[in-house]
């Protein structure tokens, strides 16, 4: 019984999370093309923002970056907190919690969502997302609003 408990607890911790975004910036980050993430630096500043494709699915923001990026890098040296921006670099914003995840029931998700989103541009980089998630050359990262 205490298992089913802590199961159905640990569920309900993403809804919750996404929750405390406000609605119209969970409606803009189901309708913009780009998000800017800016990750933590040693020194604690935020980096500059870079513009990202991404997919918005089940309260978080997902993105497939080069594992030698700075925003991997920085979560593989236990610095996950980043801002994200919606839409724009001065757009609404808010902070959230970065992690490499293995989550291959999400790869088709975004691929389908690049495919609308991104039109004839994702034509150009479908294989090198789709190889590189398969071999490592490119990992997914899924930030989750804090």
């Amino acid at each position: 019984m205490m298992l089913v408990c802590l199961l159905v607890g640990l569920l309900l911790v993403a809804p919750a999370q996404a929750a405390a975004l406000p609605k119209d910036v969970q409606d803009s980050l189901g309708a913009v093309t780009y998000v800017y993430i800016s990750s933590t630096r040693k020194d604690g500043n935020l980096s500059r923002p870079a513009e990202i494709w991404f997919l918005w699915h089940k309260g978080s923001v997902y993105v497939a970056s080069s594992p030698k990026s700075w925003r991997a890098k920085r979560i593989r040296w236990g610095r996950p907190d980043a801002k994200i921006w919606v839409g724009k670099p001065d757009g609404p914003s808010f902070m959230a919690t970065g992690a490499i995840v293995n989550e291959p029931d999400v790869h088709p998700i975004m691929f389908q969502t690049f495919a609308q989103k991104y039109g004839d541009r994702w034509k150009s980089y479908e294989d090198s997302f789709r190889k590189g998630l398969l071999d490592g050359s490119r990992v997914l990262i899924r930030y989750t609003p804090k």
